[in-house]
């Protein structure tokens, strides 16, 4: 039981590319709209990082409740909850070191990141942790898609420097799309688990069948929005993007699998999703690599 508690496993560091996605895509745009500090924006991926970390790590904390066996008093299980103790501190202590920096980009920022640094360090404790529990209500799914995704990468925008744009929403989409179908990856890989111990994640909640439509229908949505964007000129080419395509066999292909083989759906999901982030960045800066070059 304890090793399924170590801090590799716990941190979860397959889930850092959302982070580095969000975040640089936040600080990219705003690059591109002419706003640029070298030293903010490394400061707003580490902080981005350090939240993730810290929603990880956080994350196995309700399992003193919700696992019975791990109040016997065998040596695994008591190793166990020193881990998850262990974890939930540092996860923490990650979350405040991440605020920490938030509330410094807001000083010289647009007053929209404090509430934006607010809502998201609200949600962040409140994914697992009562009285709130997002994931336990099923709620997490939809959660991470604002605070994660939109929030995220509008903060990021934000805490650059530059001022409010709408269209930073809409270029959001896309990719916080793909942040939700991480996590629901992850609730498809634990979804025999989950259900024995009737953790009622929203893969539990309506089934694996029609959590597995969801996923398809997460992975239509992020590519259709991705192309009305070019339709409407906001995203320069759509061409790139056909890259990061191949890489979906894989985690299509676990969909079905048995559940010791999907165990590689999530980070097949978030392999995909560092690509297609990439590609979506190479979109962005297309205009720029040929007004150079050429």
């Amino acid at each position: 039981m304890a090793k399924s508690y170590d801090f590799i496993r716990a941190v979860r560091p397959f889930s850092f590319p959302v982070a580095l996605i969000t975040c640089g895509l936040g600080v990219l745009m705003a690059f591109l709209d002419g706003v640029w500090s070298p030293s903010r924006a490394g400061l707003i991926l580490v902080a981005g990082v350090l939240l993730q970390a810290g929603v990880n790590l956080i994350n196995d904390y309700a399992d003193l409740t919700t696992h019975p066996q791990l109040s016997d008093k065998k040596a695994s299980s008591l190793l166990a909850t020193r881990q998850i103790v262990r974890n939930f501190q540092l996860g923490l202590l990650a979350i405040l070191l991440a605020a920490a920096i938030g509330f410094y980009l807001v000083i010289e920022s647009d007053p929209l990141l404090l509430w934006i640094c607010v809502i998201g360090f609200i949600g962040c404790l409140g994914y697992t942790l009562p009285p709130l529990s997002f994931k336990h209500r099923g709620l997490g799914v939809i959660l991470v898609f604002w605070l994660m995704g939109v929030l995220m990468v509008k903060g990021s925008y934000l805490a650059l420097g530059a001022s409010f744009n709408p269209q930073v929403v809409l270029m959001s989409l896309p990719i916080s799309c793909l942040v939700s179908l991480l996590l629901l990856s992850n609730e498809l890989r634990d979804y025999e688990v989950d259900s024995a111990q009737r953790i009622t994640t929203l893969a539990v909640k309506i089934g694996y069948e029609k959590a597995q439509w969801l996923y398809i229908g997460l992975l239509i949505a992020s590519v259709l929005v991705s192309l009305a964007l070019w339709l409407s000129g906001l995203l320069p080419t759509p061409y790139w993007l056909v890259l990061s395509l191949p890489f979906l066999v894989k985690p299509l292909r676990l969909l079905g699998a048995e559940p010791a083989v999907r165990i590689g759906l999530t980070p097949a999901t978030a392999r995909f999703l560092l690509l297609y982030g990439l590609c979506f960045a190479m979109t962005l800066v297309q205009p720029i690599l040929i007004a150079v070059f050429y």
